[in-house]
């Protein structure tokens, strides 16, 4: 089983993500992990990555795409994936029908959390992070049990420089004009599920859960 997580900044993918990833047993991959891993590994792909990421610019789409490739050839992907975070843009979507169709495999579901923006600048600009482990809470509607320490490792939590409202909404009408279009794409292909990711977090899992097990069944 295959998935794609999609949805704005904040939508809460990273929360589903940990959740889904770990009642159905299949790896959770970010393009960030797949990153660090090449990088670790010392892949050609992840040295010409780092050399980008030193230098703090983008990586380029090809070098991207091949680490993905990379990271989907991997046999803990033999029985699926979940894909957050690519692609982003509808050449890389793709770039990602070709990997694919080269390894013998497909997208399964395209989950979509939908949340409305005001809902998000309240829930991004309230975002805390633990500074050890990287688990996300927010002073609402996820706080930790100690204000300040994450729940499972007592790391330090902080805001991210770029959760204030300003740089929120920035990367929210970033994601409309680059990212909203892949709805359309996946739309055609009958793949995209739409869930309410305002409702609470169980609900949201209960919801996608139910939608993949269907599928599986």
């Amino acid at each position: 089983m295959n998935v794609l997580f999609m949805g704005p900044p904040g939508a809460g993918k990273g929360t589903q993500a940990e959740k889904i990833v770990s009642e159905f047993q299949i790896p959770h991959i970010s393009t960030g992990d797949a990153f660090r891993l090449a990088m670790s590994q010392g892949t050609p792909l992840g040295i010409e990555a780092k050399s980008y990421v030193d230098q703090g610019k983008l990586v380029p789409d090809e070098i991207t795409n091949g680490i993905v490739r990379e990271r989907l050839q991997q046999s803990d992907c033999d029985k699926g994936f979940l894909l957050d975070g690519f692609p982003r843009t509808i050449a890389q979507a793709e770039a990602l029908d070709e990997i694919l169709q080269s390894l013998g495999k497909r997208i399964d579901h395209v989950i979509n959390l939908k949340v409305d923006r005001s809902f998000l600048l309240a829930r991004l600009t309230g975002r805390r992070i633990c500074k050890s482990c990287g688990a996300t809470y927010h002073v609402i509607f996820n706080p930790p049990k100690q204000e300040g320490v994450c729940d499972k490792c007592s790391g330090e939590l902080y805001q991210r420089s770029d959760d204030t409202e300003e740089k929120v909404g920035t990367r929210l009408d970033e994601y409309t004009s680059k990212t909203a279009p892949l709805l359309e794409y996946y739309q055609k292909r009958n793949v995209l599920r739409e869930v309410d990711g305002e409702q609470d977090i169980e609900d949201v899992t209960s919801q996608i859960s139910s939608l993949l097990r269907g599928h599986s069944e």
